[in-house]
């Protein structure tokens, strides 16, 4: 049974940082590229960032270059989405995508 499980959302001041984690089961992680997308409220999802299958390459959305970074770990199968300089327009849900599936999100919500 394939999971993607992800944590580390929550509340965030302006200019503040969150980490989030995305752990999955199920198939072979290490083989497969991993991507992060968001979805605020009454807009479409939209792809935030994503890694090749080593690690090697990673490509961002142009309004969250040089603020996100991605990364991965194939030994403990988890993709991490580091955010730093956080803006109140990067309120969403943000859910990991491998394959055709999908993660149940996590709210991170960025206000004063």
């Amino acid at each position: 049974q394939v999971q993607l499980v992800e944590s580390g959302g929550g509340l965030v001041q302006p200019g503040g940082s969150l980490r989030l984690s995305c752990a999955v089961s199920g198939f072979t992680f290490s083989s497969y590229p991993m991507t992060w997308y968001r979805q605020a409220p009454g807009k479409e999802r939209e792809l935030v960032a994503h890694i090749t299958s080593g690690g090697g390459v990673t490509t961002y959305a142009d309004s969250v270059k040089g603020r996100f970074t991605i990364s991965r770990d194939n030994a403990k199968k988890t993709v991490f989405l580091q955010m730093n300089s956080l803006k109140p327009e990067d309120t969403a849900v943000y859910f990991c995508h491998a394959r055709n599936y999908w993660g149940q999100g996590t709210q991170v919500t960025v206000s004063s």
